[in-house]
């Protein structure tokens, strides 16, 4: 199975139409989104993608009310609050929007993949069994906007910029 993590949207609609469509021409199944989605408006685009999306608040919030009556439209967006706890293809995934936060729920030992963003950097960490990924952003304001594809039965990542 493969996943699409993203992250750092901040209310860019062209770059997350985009990175859906890759998601989707790459064979993803499942779409994570690490925070920063913001504006209630951003919601009907997230749900162009046709598979589960499990999606997470992050500093930036919005209107986290209107936010969920948006998501009440969209039964397939599964929207977690500030932390999700899912197992999908055979693994056990957390994910945060803070990296800090993500190195301890890693250091746990309890999960497979930890899932967060904030930084707006791309970058993968390995702490004892489990890997940490932070697929960049979204938004563009760091260099091109990337995301990050996994592989469940490889457990391999792969990094598209766009």
């Amino acid at each position: 199975m493969r996943l699409a993590i993203i992250s750092d949207s901040h209310d860019h609609i062209p770059h997350l139409r985009k990175a859906l469509s890759l998601a989707r021409e790459k064979g993803a199944e499942v779409v994570f989104h690490c925070g920063d989605l913001i504006s209630p408006f951003m919601v009907p685009v997230l749900a162009e993608f046709p598979g589960p999306v499990h999606l997470i608040l992050g500093n930036n919030r919005g209107d986290p009310h209107l936010l969920e009556k948006q998501l009440a439209r969209f039964p397939h967006i599964h929207f977690h609050g500030e932390f999700a706890f899912v197992e999908v293809g055979g693994l056990r995934i957390a994910m945060v929007h803070y990296p800090e936060l993500a190195r301890g729920f890693a250091a746990t030992g309890e999960y497979d993949l930890v899932l967060c963003g904030h930084t707006h950097v791309w970058k993968t960490l390995q702490v004892g069994g489990c890997l940490i990924l932070n697929p960049g952003e979204l938004l563009g304001k760091e260099g091109p906007p990337t995301l990050a594809l996994y592989d469940t039965e490889e457990r391999r990542v792969e990094k598209v910029e766009f």
